[in-house]
């Protein structure tokens, strides 16, 4: 049996967690650029983890200037094999409430300018996105987050928008009522897509803080509402990771779903024509292919 090792990239909060092993914070650095902040290590439930805040020790990355390449090859670099986001979310549906969490598996992609995968010119790959998220991830991350005494959802299609600012009400609608969204957040993309491409599996786990600006009794988004949602969530979330490290120590390594062979097939340049310079750039994250 293969160990497995956590990750998790989430709010700054969820760093203090109760069994947290020989916490070390170590700073990484990669060809893409520093990542958010320093990550943090240890052992929780008898499996290595690994912490990163996303916006970093207090949030100064807004979500269109978050290093997500650097923040994916940190994790690659520190031997993560399940990565796990946690997120702040709105919601469009009544029965996805705040305070609840759900587990993504679909994802609709709004966000613009961001770098959104580590190929390109002199090495080109194109991997499957076809279902996002790792679906054995994915159970195990609902029943931890149901462990945890949250009430959970499995499934769920998050449409990522560019932000910081919040929708309009007609975006709101759109998202909602055509698309047929469930929840919406900023940061998930390209997080996934680059998570995919380094071979390791994805879950997300969207926690409900508002109604964005669609509902009619609730009226527009307030940042004070989140932040009191968050903390409400903190202790759940922390004891969801302690859950989520339980049972993964229990399981081998690969996962099912092939997340950890994505690049097999995907790389279409011939070797004669691949850049040196990105290659040496891609050594971390598709060295097992390169």
């Amino acid at each position: 049996m293969t160990q497995r090792t956590l990750g998790i990239i989430g709010g700054s909060g969820l760093y203090d967690l109760d069994g947290l092993e020989a916490p070390e914070w170590v700073a990484v650095e990669t060809p893409w650029g520093p990542p958010s902040d320093a990550v943090l290590r240890g052992r929780i439930g008898g499996l290595p983890f690994v912490f990163l805040p996303r916006h970093g020790r207090g949030h100064v990355h807004s979500p269109s200037t978050v290093p997500y390449r650097a923040n994916i090859d940190a994790m690659k670099q520190m031997g993560v094999t399940d990565l796990v986001s946690v997120s702040a979310c709105g919601s469009f549906r009544d029965a996805l409430a705040p305070g609840d969490f759900v587990i993504v598996d679909q994802f609709i992609d709004r966000t613009k300018g961001r770098e959104s995968s580590f190929f390109g010119t002199g090495c080109v790959a194109h991997v499957s996105l076809a279902h996002p998220t790792c679906g054995d991830l994915r159970d195990i991350a609902g029943q931890a987050a149901q462990q945890a005494g949250a009430t959970t959802h499995m499934g769920g299609t998050y449409l990522a928008m560019e932000g910081p600012q919040f929708s309009t009400l007609a975006e709101s609608k759109l998202y909602r009522d055509v698309w047929g969204c469930d929840v919406i957040g900023m940061t998930n993309m390209p997080e996934a897509k680059l998570a995919r491409e380094a071979e390791i599996c994805y879950a997300s786990v969207a926690m409900i803080t508002d109604y964005d600006s669609w509902h009619p009794d609730h009226g527009e988004v307030d940042v004070t509402q989140i932040i009191e949602t968050l903390h409400g969530n903190s202790a759940k979330a922390k004891a969801m990771v302690g859950h989520l490290a339980q049972a993964l120590n229990a399981k081998p390594s690969p996962c099912k779903e092939g997340c950890a062979t994505a690049l097999t097939h995907a790389i279409m340049t011939a070797p004669d024509a691949r850049d040196p310079d990105l290659l040496a750039k891609l050594r971390t994250v598709a060295g097992r292919v390169l």
